[in-house]
């Protein structure tokens, strides 16, 4: 009966080492702690407070920063959508090489981030120096960038931007990192439409103001000069223009000036 061959080889205490490194790093990335889960919620929670677009651009900072520490990033950006031209915008990103944060803008439907916008799904390339979907490899080989992970922004079915995670090295994107950022990005979004909102509202409230007072300038001039009411609107635009203030400021002043009583 043959004799069964045992492998005897002993395993280096470089190969240990080099396991457990390889061990410790995929916790690292794939692992995000309870501490940090925490704090990007009270990010979002503090970011649906938001009253102004003035602060979005800080809010947007502070989430791509405490993204890139969740996963591990190289670079991690937020790039957002404008309808009208279909280009990706970069609005925020920890990377501090200006030639990164001036990069061209990118059409939907291009490179890794725009075909994400388009497809509506996460895109992970392992290498975007040699990809060729990745529109800039030359940069991402003078920035150290490998692997990359694009997940659109939505708003239930309309996409509004994308979140990139880079890393420095080659790396397979696990589910469970998938998942958190499209967590990321759901919740961004979701901070972004809020503040569109109250900017939409601010701005419907700010022109029904304008409407009223304006329409009681008319009146007063109407009135005064017994004039008809497009005469009177006439009045209002053309002293808008000569002294280069808002139909409503000139409102304010016609019915200040009536108010007066010598």
């Amino acid at each position: 009966m043959a004799e069964k061959k045992v492998n005897t080889r002993k395993t280096t205490n470089k190969e240990i080492k080099k396991t457990t490194d390889d061990k410790a790093s995929r916790s690292k990335i794939t692992s995000p702690t309870k501490e940090s889960s925490v704090q990007i919620e009270s990010l979002f929670q503090m970011s649906m407070a938001i009253v102004s677009s003035r602060y979005l651009e800080e809010i947007l900072q502070l989430i791509v920063q405490m993204t890139a520490e969740m996963m591990n990033s190289k670079i991690c950006s937020i790039m957002l959508l404008d309808d009208e031209k279909g280009e990706l915008i970069i609005k925020a990103t920890q990377a501090l090489s200006a030639e990164y944060r001036s990069k061209p803008n990118i059409k939907v439907g291009q490179s890794i981030s725009g075909l994400a916008v388009k497809q509506k799904e996460p895109i992970a390339v392992q290498d975007v120096t040699i990809d060729p979907l990745y529109k800039y490899p030359v940069l991402a080989k003078k920035e150290g960038l490998k692997s990359m992970l694009a997940v659109p922004m939505m708003i239930k079915d309309k996409v509004i931007g994308v979140v990139n995670s880079y890393t420095a090295r080659k790396h397979n994107f696990s589910d469970e990192e998938i998942k958190l950022l499209q967590i990321v990005a759901s919740k961004a979004a979701i901070a972004i439409e809020n503040t569109r909102l109250v900017d939409q509202a601010a701005a419907m409230k700010e022109a029904l103001e304008a409407r009223k007072l304006i329409e009681r300038a008319k009146g007063i001039l109407m009135k005064k000069h017994k004039i008809s009411e497009d005469h009177a609107f006439e009045i209002i635009q053309r002293q808008s223009m000569n002294t280069r203030q808002s139909t409503k400021e000139i409102a304010k002043a016609v019915i200040i000036t009536s108010e007066i009583k010598l």
